[in-house]
């Protein structure tokens, strides 16, 4: 039996290894090299017997995946030597696939593949094969198993973990500078030949990016690169099998790269100087128009200040920075004079808020610009000589006597005659008048400090050639007293005297009237 056995198997091994390479005069076993005593009792004689039971290594059998040929792919034989050919015999064959992928014959002992067998689905088959007596039912071979192993064939293209990548990395970056990382798998068996040995290759991209062909890492190939100038790229990465050989499989991927902003560019005036103007009149910060310098990079990188830096109007403007727009806006500081000053003359500077140090070697990250503002001349009202005036005139003064005097004038340099005008809401008994030309204040009426001690007048100014330009003043006038009055009792005594009333002798009055 022991002897049969090992006929059996090398018989097997032969016929896998003849499928596999297609070499019929080739035979392979693998044997122990050590021999094992056993020791049984035969039927026979009962005596004790020593026999040398040469052991086998069962190694993987292959079989090729895919097989499209007009058979069915031819596995192996199982053969015994007690097999006279007559039909006793009868070969089984267990385990993995038996019966359904694999089929023997179970007279002959040939054993086929019913079925394309996929080795990414499943590698290997575990399978048990035996011989019997088809009249006694008896095994005249024990069990041996062996394992096919299927032969892996190209027949998977690699596969990038994703369809479309994204990726970004700074402007200005250093060649060499690695952006990002893409991966393909091959579902083939890396360890058989180069059918999964997948090398990385770009056919979108070049000159400005380049992948290393072992690791898929996408790198910056030219220096220098300016988001300015080009923002976007779309690179296209080949992974291919057998090594990258002709006839291997491929696959290929989209990486779209973004440069990302740096601070690589200072602020730029598009012109060299500003003109704008403003009417006298305009208010502590009124805008008056706005300026702005360029910065082609975005973000904070793009942000700007601007300040008045010198000119002889720094005291009299300002210019704040709209957060929005990155706009200087310049503004009126302090109120403005035409006849005073008619120009003014700023110098502002405009400079990045977040400088990259990396980049100051490229010269100032700010720029400067002239600003001339005019100062528009606006019709004014007329302007009293003071605030307020304050005119003092004895209660006995004669109705016509000038009391006193306001002047006002036209502040524009035109010098419009100017006209004056009581106001009668505040003179409604029309004690006062005023001369229109000068300004002269005279009594239109008696004063009389005992009954008003105190008139409080305002004074008109207008522009004779324009009316609606006026201002007003008031006047205040405070009437002096004068001797104009004899004493008088404030009530009506009287007394009774005694007809034999002695010199020096006191009486007492007696008070008649409203004040007793």
């Amino acid at each position: 039996m022991m002897r049969t056995h090992s006929f059996l198997t090398v018989l097997l091994w032969s016929s896998v290894f003849y499928v596999v390479h297609m070499t019929p005069s080739q035979k392979r076993t693998n044997k122990h090299s050590h021999s094992e005593r056993i020791t049984g009792l035969s039927e026979n004689d009962g005596k004790t017997l020593h026999r040398t039971k040469r052991g086998w290594m069962w190694n993987q059998f292959f079989l090729l995946e895919e097989y499209t040929g007009p058979d069915t792919q031819y596995v192996g034989k199982l053969h015994t030597d007690q097999d006279k050919g007559d039909g006793n015999l009868k070969y089984i064959l267990t385990g993995d696939g038996a019966g359904s992928l694999f089929i023997i014959d179970e007279n002959t002992g040939d054993i086929h593949a019913a079925k394309k067998l996929d080795r990414e689905e499943k590698s290997l088959y575990v399978l048990r094969a035996k011989a019997i007596d088809r009249k006694t039912g008896r095994q005249v071979e024990p069990e041996s198993e062996f394992i096919i192993k299927i032969h892996d064939i190209n027949d998977n293209e690699p596969k990038f973990t994703k369809d479309t990548y994204t990726a970004s990395i700074p402007e200005m970056s250093g060649v060499g500078t690695s952006v990002i990382q893409v991966t393909a798998t091959d579902a083939d068996d890396a360890n058989y030949g180069n059918s999964a040995k997948v090398v990385y290759s770009i056919l979108q991209g070049q000159p400005y990016f380049s992948v290393d062909p072992e690791t898929g890492i996408i790198k910056t190939a030219l220096p220098d690169m300016s988001r300015e100038n080009r923002e976007q790229y779309q690179v296209v990465i080949q992974a291919k099998d057998m090594g990258g050989q002709m006839g291997g499989l491929s696959g290929t991927t989209t990486v779209n790269i973004t440069l990302t902003d740096v601070n690589d560019n200072p602020p730029r005036f598009p012109q060299s100087s500003y003109q704008f103007s403003s009417p006298e009149s305009a208010a502590p910060g009124t805008p008056l128009g706005r300026i702005k310098a360029n910065d082609p990079d975005v973000g904070e990188n793009a942000e700007i200040e601007y300040s008045i830096s010198s000119g002889d109007g720094s005291d009299m403007f300002d210019i704040i920075t709209d957060k929005d727009t990155q706009e200087g806006i310049i503004t009126v500081k302090k109120h403005l004079d035409f006849e005073n000053k008619v120009l003014y003359t700023l110098k502002v500077e405009a400079s990045n808020t977040h400088p990259d140090p990396r980049f100051l070697q490229l010269g100032p990250f700010k720029d400067t610009a002239f600003v001339k503002i005019s100062v528009e001349d606006i019709d004014e009202p007329p302007v009293f000589s003071r605030p307020w005036y304050l005119i003092e005139v004895d209660e006995d003064a004669k109705e016509g006597s000038i009391i006193g005097q306001v002047v006002a004038q036209d502040p524009d340099i035109a010098k419009n005659a100017i006209k004056y005008s009581v106001d009668r809401h505040t003179d409604l008994d029309r004690i006062f008048n005023i001369y229109s030309g000068n300004g002269s204040l005279f009594l239109s009426k008696p004063l009389d400090r005992e009954e008003t001690p105190w008139h409080n007048i305002t004074v008109i100014a207008t522009e004779i050639n324009n009316p609606k330009q006026s201002s007003q003043i008031p006047v205040f006038i405070r009437i002096l007293d004068i001797n104009d009055h004899a004493p008088e009792f404030a009530n009506y005594y009287e007394t009774f005297v005694c007809e034999n009333a002695k010199a020096g002798q006191k009486y007492e009055l007696e008070c008649f009237g409203q004040g007793c």
